[in-house]
């Protein structure tokens, strides 16, 4: 795209997919055990991988994707720490399921590393997600955690 901007829909789009593939990858290195330099390369070779004429092949930004994956490596205890602290007493973070977590991980990642976006942007972003792998009941849940979580995480 050699400098291009791109129009705003298709920029959002790009963003949402790299949102869904950040959660995507830490939920396959939460089960797999695979670390977050083999689990990005996958990605990006597999499934954020260019085309033929150079452009990614599913509609997701592929820095966007490598910064919220390594910033959830980077401040992974911060970030579970700071979920555990708007969990229930005597939860723990394996009481949430394998997707939710990833899910949190990955708000929070993006919470920490990409303080230009406001966090009604990333909340939204992520509660959308949210309504895309569970009930309605889950996804309040989720925003409900999200709003505190990322509040705790840029104070």
């Amino acid at each position: 795209m050699s400098g291009q901007k791109l129009p705003f829909d298709v920029t959002r789009a790009r963003r949402a997919g790299a949102r869904l593939a950040a959660v995507q990858a830490l939920y396959e290195m939460d089960q797999t055990g695979k670390s977050a330099r083999a689990t990005v390369r996958e990605f990006m070779e597999d499934r954020l991988g260019l085309g033929p004429d150079g452009t990614p092949i599913e509609d997701a930004d592929p820095d966007l994707f490598k910064s919220i994956v390594n910033a959830v490596v980077e401040n992974q205890a911060r970030i579970d720490n700071a979920i555990l602290a708007r969990l229930a007493e005597g939860w723990k973070l394996t009481r949430l399921d394998t997707t939710m977590r990833a899910l949190m991980r990955a708000a929070g990642g993006e919470f920490i590393a990409h303080q230009e976006l406001s966090d009604a942007v990333i909340l939204d972003e992520y509660v959308s997600l949210a309504h895309d792998f569970f009930d309605d009941g889950d996804a309040k849940f989720a925003n409900a955690l999200l709003q505190n979580v990322g509040r705790d995480l840029r104070a």
